[in-house]
């Protein structure tokens, strides 16, 4: 079944759509599975996210679908300052998950920023595969999740990410109303599905 967020637009067109784009989900054997931030640190630490224990089991369902496939995997981490109220080194939280650990031959890029590819190894370690299609899962969508793929496209990379393989957490706006996670997740998905990747639900939407 087509998931709601990449039907064709019967309301407001994307960005894609007005270039011409078509915006078909990557096969996951021609591409690069991405996994971001899947840490400690949201599921124990300060930073717990009410909805991820589902998307932890999208992600891993993926994740060793990849590995049947010969999908090169890169984990990304995230790594503060000592010291720091997240993702303190010096601290169990910035552990990875435990179901989404790296096996041998998977890489491992660290990094300081929300955006994976800033200051970090992630772009040479993409372009040492020789693919330019990558699959993307992660948390937080809003943050890490969405600067990292609106900076892939700015690297050459097309990507497809898949919504029910990430989570977020809620949010307050400028008027102090909490925004609930739901509903955070939900626009995050889809501006990312206006102008940066193909989003789809589940990973049984991807081809192998």
């Amino acid at each position: 079944m087509e998931n709601a967020l990449n039907k064709p637009a019967t309301g407001p067109r994307t960005l894609l759509e007005f270039a011409g784009v078509a915006s078909r989900p990557n096969r996951l054997s021609e591409s690069v599975l991405v996994i971001v931030d899947a840490q400690r640190e949201f599921t124990g630490g300060n930073l717990k996210l009410p909805d991820i224990a589902p998307a932890l089991v999208e992600a891993r369902k993926l994740l060793l679908r990849a590995r049947s496939l010969g999908t090169p995997v890169v984990h990304v981490w995230h790594v503060n300052k000592p010291g720091a109220a997240l993702f303190d080194p010096a601290t169990e939280f910035v552990a990875p998950i435990e179901s989404l650990q790296p096996e041998a031959g998977e890489i491992v890029v660290r990094k300081g920023f929300a955006n994976a590819f800033y200051d970090s190894a992630l772009a040479e370690e993409l372009n040492k595969t020789g693919r330019r299609r990558l699959v993307v899962v992660g948390y937080m969508t809003h943050l890490a999740v969405d600067a990292t793929v609106r900076s892939a496209v700015e690297h050459g990379f097309q990507t497809t990410v898949v919504g029910a393989a990430c989570a977020t957490r809620a949010l307050a706006d400028v008027d102090g109303e909490t925004i609930p996670a739901a509903a955070i997740q939900r626009a995050s998905l889809a501006m990312l599905r206006d102008r940066f990747a193909c989003v789809i639900g589940a990973s049984t939407e991807l081809p192998d």
